[in-house]
C-alpha cells in the first residue's frame, strides 16, 4: 500500500506549487443503486490522492500560508446508530491521527470555517465539478471575499482549477505507486489467463466475465478496474461492448478488455483470439497487422520521445497494412492526413495509467508541443482494426467485401516509462 509518508510528501509538493494560494478539494459522493441502496464507494481520486481518505462527505483544504493550519479536514462525525447500516467511519478525532491533518472538523461547520482559510491566499484553487452545489458554495464564498476585498487589501482575487497544478504531480508515478501497479497487472494477467483456458464455442460472454472478476476478488484485487468487455465475433467492433450475452461460436474471435483494480489502481489490458484455436485467413491477416502496430509503437515509448510518436507509428503500420490487403488504397501520406483509415481505426493508440484507468495528466504541452515521455510515466498501447458488418468506407476509397467483415482486432499491453527504455507490465499474456 502507499506509506502514509507519501501522503504527506505529495501534499507538501503541491501547497509548494500553489504558493500563496488556497486549494479546496471535495469527496466524491455516494452514488445510490436501488433508492436507498448505495454502490461500493468509491473515493475522487484528487482527493484520495492527496488525503488516502476512503469516505463520502469530506472536504480537504490546503492553506500553506495558514499560521497554525495547512491541511485541514472536514469529515463526518462519528454516529454509532448509523453505522450500523452503513459501516464504521473514522470519525473526527481519529481522522487527526490516521490521516496526519493539521485540524479535523466535523463537516457540519464547513461553512462557519471556510472563509478562515481561504482568505489566507491571493486565490482559491478548485476544480469546478459534477457537484453543482458545492460548486455554487465555493464560488459563494470567493464572491463574498472578492467584495470584502477593498477593506481588508487581502485574500483570494482568482479561481484557478487545481486540476493544472495536482495532475501534472500525479502524471509522474512514484515506486510506491508502481509497486500498486505492478500488483494490480500481475491479477490481470491471471485473470487473462484464466480466460483464455475457459474460452471455448458454446460458452457465454458472461461466463468468461463471470472467471475474469472471480480471479480479480480472489487474488485480492478490489474489483474491476472498469465494465469488463468480451466481446466475440462481429460485438469485437463495438469499442464499448458490456452487454457480454452472446454464446461463443467455432471460427469466432473473442476479444477481452478487462483490467484489475488494486488498491485505486489499475490494470488495463485487451487480447483478442480464436474461440477454437484456429485463425481463420482473414482474421490472421487482421491479427498479425496489429500485433505489428502494437509492437512497434511500443518500441517507441521511451526516454525523450513524444507522447504522438507511438501513435503516429501505429496509424502508420495500419495504414501500409490495410493498403496491402486492398482495403485502403491510395497514398498513405494522403490517407492519413485525410483521416482515411478511421473506419477501420478510430481511437488513438493509448493512455495515461494510474490512479484512474484513463488516467490524469496532459497530453500536450501547448498546441504545438507533445508531451515527452519520463521515467514513472506509466500508458497504455492499444491499436485495433474494427471492420464492422457496416462499415463505411471513405468516399474513395474500395467497398469492404465480406470476406473480412465482422472482424474486431485489438491489443492492449500497460508499458512504464524506465531510464533504459520501457518496461511492459502485461507481458505475461499470450499474444
Amino acid at each position: 500500500m502507499i506509506p502514509s509518508t507519501e501522503y504527506q510528501q505529495r501534499r507538501q509538493k503541491f501547497m509548494k506549487a500553489i504558493g500563496k494560494g488556497v486549494a479546496i478539494f471535495r469527496s466524491a459522493p455516494q452514488a445510490v443503486m436501488h433508492n436507498d441502496v448505495e454502490y461500493v464507494y468509491r473515493q475522487d481520486s484528487d482527493f484520495y490522492y492527496l488525503t488516502g481518505f476512503n469516505e463520502s462527505e469530506a472536504v480537504a483544504i490546503f492553506a500553506p500560508n495558514h499560521k497554525e493550519h495547512q491541511f485541514i479536514l472536514f469529515v463526518e462525525p462519528k454516529n454509532l446508530a448509523k453505522e450500523i447500516w452503513t459501516g464504521y467511519r473514522v470519525g473526527v478525532e481519529a481522522a487527526k491521527e490516521v490521516y496526519h491533518a493539521d485540524i479535523v472538523y466535523p463537516i457540519n461547520e464547513l461553512d462557519e470555517k471556510l472563509s478562515e482559510y481561504l482568505v489566507t491566499g491571493d486565490r482559491i484553487y478548485y476544480h469546478l465539478g459534477r457537484d453543482s452545489h458545492f460548486n455554487e458554495k465555493i464560488i459563494y464564498h470567493w464572491q463574498k471575499l472578492v467584495s470584502s476585498y477593498p477593506r481588508r487589501g487581502s485574500g483570494p482575487v482568482a479561481l484557478e482549477d487545481s486540476n493544472f497544478v495536482l495532475h501534472p504531480l500525479r502524471l509522474i508515478k512514484s515506486e510506491a505507486e508502481i509497486g500498486m501497479l505492478r500488483k494490480a497487472t500481475e491479477i490481470s494477467v491471471k485473470a487473462h489467463q484464466k480466460a483464455r483456458e475457459m474460452a471455448q464455442p458454446g460458452r457465454y460472454e458472461y461466463e468468461i466475465q463471470a472467471e475474469i472478476e472471480h480471479t480479480f476478488r480472489m487474488l485480492g484485487g478490489d474489483g474491476m478496474a472498469y465494465p469488463s468487455i468480451v466481446a466475440s465475433g462481429e460485438n469485437a467492433c463495438i469499442l464499448h461492448y458490456i452487454d457480454n450475452n452472446r454464446a461463443m461460436e467455432a471460427g469466432d474471435l473473442l476479444l477481452i478488455d478487462a483490467g484489475c483494480s488494486y488498491g485505486y489502481y489499475n490494470g488495463d489490458i485487451t487480447r483478442t483470439f480464436p474461440v477454437d484455436g484456429n485463425f481463420t485467413p482473414p482474421q490472421k491477416d487482421i491479427y498479425q497487422l496489429v500485433l505489428s502496430a502494437q509492437l512497434q509503437a511500443i518500441d517507441l515509448v521511451k526516454l525523450g520521445n513524444t507522447y504522438n510518436q507511438y501513435h503516429d507509428k501505429a496509424v502508420e503500420v495500419i495504414v501500409e497494412g490495410l493498403k496491402e490487403l486492398k482495403l485502403l488504397k491510395g497514398d498513405s501520406k494522403e490517407i492519413i492526413e485525410g483521416k482515411k483509415y478511421e473506419p477501420f481505426y478510430m481511437h488513438r493508440t493509448g493512455h495515461w495509467l494510474g490512479l484512474d484507468v484513463h488516467d490524469a495528466g496532459s497530453y500536450k504541452q501547448d498546441s504545438e508541443k507533445w508531451t515527452t515521455f519520463q521515467p514513472g510515466h506509466v500508458l497504455t498501447v492499444e491499436p485495433g482494426i474494427y471492420i464492422s458488418p457496416y462499415i463505411k468506407p471513405v468516399e474513395g476509397q474500395p467497398e469492404i467485401s465480406d470476406y473480412w467483415k465482422g472482424i474486431g482486432v485489438r491489443i492492449e499491453d500497460d508499458v512504464l516509462v524506465t531510464e533504459s527504455g520501457n518496461e511492459v507490465l502485461t507481458i505475461g499474456v499470450e499474444k
